[in-house]
């Protein structure tokens, strides 16, 4: 087992940036070997980041295959644009190094399928690394389920309703590539967030898979009316017709009789939330208002008077709380996200020092990913229902969930 790791930063926008400087300078079993991404301004000042921290001064490229010759370098992360993520993911593969790819969601099946076939043929770990499968409340809803408090879990719903019309709209000045996505796709570009948790509660790809889709689609006026508003000088923009819908519902059918919907809410101005909420023959958790809804419970009398029961959740903290959380608060929580990004990237750090299997492997992530294609798929028929592949080949029957480090 490697006392450190070298690890190759690709991409070096906001979400590059952001691990930079809350996680990873800060992880001390981490040296960073490389930074790479597409404009040499990134390279550099990211560089002089790291260098100003105290640590050496790592290679700089702005291109990605310069690191995967660098023989030192035990893993990549990768918080590129969304449409390079899975063909860098394979190239890292075959090149053995580990890889931790930032979320997104895919352009195509096939994109799938190769991610997965390259994993097989190469056998070396990929890991989606999806920080909200490690939120304090999702953590403790899922140790719940383990423990049965919630019953037999039958309905899921989560969403990504975050207000993006300044960024999308910048997008150009920014550089960032949502803009271009948004302009020429209506889908749920972005389900790992709310996906990530629930299929971990709902045992996916582990005793339970995910059958079919369906996805349907508001009409896109936030962006335009927007634009109107905030940015009028911008003739190329004003006429611009954008496809992404302003919401997109998503519901998802399972093998063991769950149901799960999915909301994208990005381009109209609201609070955010993930939405997460866990229906069970025992009870419920909702996200909107952080509470717990469990039979047999005092609190289940106020059917109609629900709302002075809103944020009980911190009652069942003593009971409830994920041993890993319980253990990460009382040695002090980290930055990123409220913690979360501080866990998922730990846990990849130590599965490349350990040379271990991810938690969230390359079979999860290929599920939670090929929904962007198909949520595309079915909104352009209307709505019609979409099969959802089986990656693992029928291994889901036998496979176990494992607990997360």
């Amino acid at each position: 087992m490697k006392e450190t790791i070298q690890l190759a930063l690709v991409g070096l926008g906001c979400r590059g940036h952001e691990l930079l400087e809350n996680v990873i300078l800060f992880h001390e079993r981490v040296e960073i070997a490389a930074v790479c991404d597409a404009y040499e301004d990134r390279c550099r000042d990211v560089a002089d980041i790291i260098e100003k921290s105290g640590r050496r001064r790592p290679l700089t490229t702005t291109q990605y295959g310069d690191i995967l010759k660098m023989e030192e370098v035990d893993a990549v992360l990768l918080c590129t644009a969304w449409e390079h993520h899975i063909d860098y993911c394979i190239e890292a593969m075959e090149a053995g190094k580990y890889v931790g790819c930032e979320v997104g969601g895919a352009y195509s099946l096939r994109e799938c399928w190769r991610l997965v076939e390259a994993y097989e043929r190469t056998h070396v770990p990929v890991m989606l690394m999806e920080n909200c499968v490690y939120g304090r409340d999702e953590m403790m809803v899922d140790h719940m389920v383990r423990l049965g408090a919630l019953g037999t879990v039958m309905h899921c719903e989560g969403g990504y309703r975050h207000d993006l019309r300044e960024e999308v709209a910048f997008g150009e000045e920014n550089r960032h590539y949502r803009l271009r996505n948004y302009i020429h796709r209506n889908t749920e570009n972005y389900p790992t967030h709310e996906l990530g948790p629930i299929a971990r509660v709902l045992n996916i790809n582990r005793g339970n898979r995910m059958l079919t889709l369906t996805s349907v689609a508001s009409g896109a006026r936030g962006l335009s009316e927007y634009l109107r508003e905030k940015k009028p000088e911008d003739a190329v923009l004003a006429d611009t017709r954008f496809c992404q819908a302003d919401i997109v519902n998503t519901i998802i059918t399972c093998a063991n009789g769950e149901t799960i919907l999915l909301t994208l809410d990005t381009t109209l101005p609201r609070y955010y939330s993930r939405g997460f909420t866990v229906q069970g023959t025992k009870g419920m958790y909702c996200e909107e208002n952080r509470s717990l809804f469990l039979d047999g419970e005092e609190h289940a009398k106020d059917h109609f008077h629900w709302q002075k029961h809103w944020g009980n959740v911190e009652e069942y903290r003593e009971k409830y709380e994920h041993p890993l959380w319980r253990k990460y608060l009382q040695e002090g929580v980290k930055k990123g996200h409220g913690g979360m990004d501080w866990l998922v990237f730990d846990d990849f750090v130590e599965s490349v020092r350990q040379r271990t299997q991810v938690p969230i492997d390359v079979y999860d992530m290929a599920s939670w990913m090929c929904i962007t294609a198909l949520a595309e798929e079915s909104i352009s028929m209307g709505g019609h229902p979409v099969a959802i592949p089986d990656f693992t080949g029928g291994a889901w029957i036998g496979r176990k969930q494992e607990e997360l480090l």
